[in-house]
C-alpha cells in the first residue's frame, strides 16, 4: 500500500460569537490542519453541526469541513443528503461527511427518543448510508430496506465532490469497523461505546485490541483497502520542550496506541511516522480544543508528507 500523505483534523465545539467561530477556523486554517470537525449531540455546550459548518466554510478557503460524527437517528437520510449536497456546493466541494449511529443515551433520553441496541442502530445506519449514496446519485433514487423507504426521489443540487463527498466512519466494535471498511473513505479507529450508551467501553483498551480493530478493518476491506483512509482521535497530549517537568497525565492502557502522544516534539513525531508506516494510519484528530495550539507545529511539520 502505498503510504498516504498525512492530514490533520481538529474538534472545535462552540464559540463566544460569529466573529470568534470564524477566526479559530482561519487560525486552523493557517497552522497545518486540513478539516475543522464538529460533533453532534443533543445535550452539552456545542453548536449544531450544518449552521456551524457553514460559518466556517464561509470564513476559510482551503479549511475542509466535517462532523465526528452526525447520529443517524437524529435525521432522516433524505434530510441528510440535502443538506449535505447544499453544504459540499456552498463549500466548494470541502464537506467531509462524519457519519454514525447516534450512541450517548443521554442525547436519546433528553429528547424521548427510542434507544435501540446496537445491532438495530448498526443496520439502520447501514441502510441510512445506501440512501445518502442513493440520493447524492443522477437521477431519481427508490429504496425499499427495514427502516427507511425512498420513492423515486431526485434530489438538488447534487454535490460538488463526485460521486460523493467524503465519508467517515468511526468505531471500535467489529460491526462498525466492518461496516466501515465496505462503506467509508475514512476510518476514525476508537474504542467500542458501552451497550448503555454511557461512554467508551473500558475493557477495550489496549495496543492489543487497537492491532486487533485494524486487522477487522483490513479483512473485511478486501480489495478497497487501499482506497481507505485509516485515522484515529488523538485523546491524550503531552508535549515536552526540553528538561521541563513532565506534567501530562497519569499514563493509561492507550499509551502505546497512537490516541495518546507524550513526549517531546521529535518524539511525537517519530511516532505518528511509525504509525502511518507500518499500520497506514494517517488521517490524526485532536480531540480536545486545548491541544490545538501546542499540536499545531507538530501539524505543520508532517502535514502533506
Amino acid at each position: 500500500m502505498t503510504r498516504r500523505p498525512f492530514r490533520f483534523a481538529a474538534v472545535v465545539r462552540q464559540a463566544e460569537s460569529a466573529k470568534a467561530w470564524a477566526e479559530q477556523a482561519r487560525r486552523l486554517e493557517g497552522s497545518g490542519f486540513d478539516v475543522l470537525l464538529v460533533p453532534d449531540h443533543l445535550v452539552g455546550a456545542r453548536f449544531a453541526p450544518i449552521a456551524a459548518l457553514t460559518a466556517a466554510a464561509c470564513a476559510t478557503t482551503r479549511l475542509r469541513v466535517g462532523t465526528l460524527v452526525f447520529a443517524n437517528d437524529f435525521r432522516h437520510p433524505a434530510v441528510l443528503a440535502k443538506e449535505a449536497a447544499t453544504l459540499d456546493l456552498l463549500s466548494e466541494g470541502r464537506l467531509e461527511l462524519g457519519l454514525g449511529t447516534g450512541w450517548m443515551a443521554a442525547d436519546y433520553a433528553g429528547a424521548g427518543l427510542a434507544f435501540d441496541r446496537p445491532g438495530v442502530r448498526v443496520e439502520r445506519l447501514a441502510e441510512a448510508i445506501a440512501v445518502l449514496k442513493g440520493l447524492w446519485s443522477d437521477g431519481p433514487f427508490t429504496y425499499q430496506g427495514r427502516h427507511y423507504r425512498i420513492d423515486g426521489l431526485d434530489q438538488l443540487p447534487k454535490p460538488v465532490q463526485r460521486p460523493h463527498p467524503r465519508l467517515l466512519l468511526g468505531g471500535g466494535g467489529p460491526r462498525m469497523l466492518s461496516l466501515a471498511a465496505r462503506e467509508a473513505d475514512v476510518i476514525n479507529l476508537g474504542m467500542r461505546v458501552r451497550a448503555d450508551g454511557r461512554g467508551p467501553d473500558g475493557a477495550d483498551g489496549g495496543l492489543a485490541a487497537f492491532l486487533a480493530k485494524l486487522a477487522t478493518v483490513r479483512e473485511a476491506a478486501g480489495d478497497r483497502y487501499a482506497g481507505v483512509e485509516l485515522g484515529t482521535s488523538i485523546q491524550q497530549l503531552g508535549v515536552r520542550r526540553g528538561e521541563e517537568a513532565w506534567s501530562a497525565a497519569d499514563s493509561s492502557r492507550q499509551d502505546e496506541t497512537p490516541q495518546v502522544l507524550l513526549g517531546t516534539h521529535r518524539d511525537i513525531v517519530d511516532k505518528l511516522r511509525y504509525w502511518r508506516d507500518e499500520h497506514d494510519i494517517s488521517y490524526f484528530v485532536v480531540h480536545h480544543e486545548r491541544d490545538h495550539l501546542p499540536f499545531a507545529p507538530i501539524a505543520e511539520e508532517l502535514a502533506g508528507h
